[in-house]
């Protein structure tokens, strides 16, 4: 298992480079995941999506497919692909904390 280092703190990742522990996940956690993914800050926008995928882990148990977040995050399509490159979803999932969202290659 690959581990990612957070203020000397390792931190295990699964096979898809998602934390192994949601328990791990903090605001520097997800900075380093974003770096990881070649997102060097995190913007206002970057936040809302990925509050707004977490809200509704806790809520329903499943990360949001990238339709629903286009119509509920307040975040438009172009706008996903030009903060979270090649796999919105799939991405911010990842830097939320969160497994890959069902439905995701």
């Amino acid at each position: 298992m690959e581990t990612l280092s957070v203020a000397g703190k390792p931190i295990e990742l699964d096979s898809d480079g998602h934390l192994a522990h949601r328990a791990d996940w903090t605001e520097n956690v997800a900075r380093e995941l974003a770096v990881q993914e070649g997102i060097s800050d995190l913007t206002p926008q970057h936040w809302a999506v990925i509050n707004f995928m977490r809200s509704v882990f806790e809520k329903e148990g499943d990360a949001p497919s990238i339709r629903r977040l286009t119509k509920e995050s307040g975040v438009d399509t172009k706008t996903l692909y030009q903060l979270f490159p090649k796999g919105p979803a799939k991405r911010a999932a990842k830097i939320a904390g969160l497994p890959k969202p069902k439905g995701c290659i």
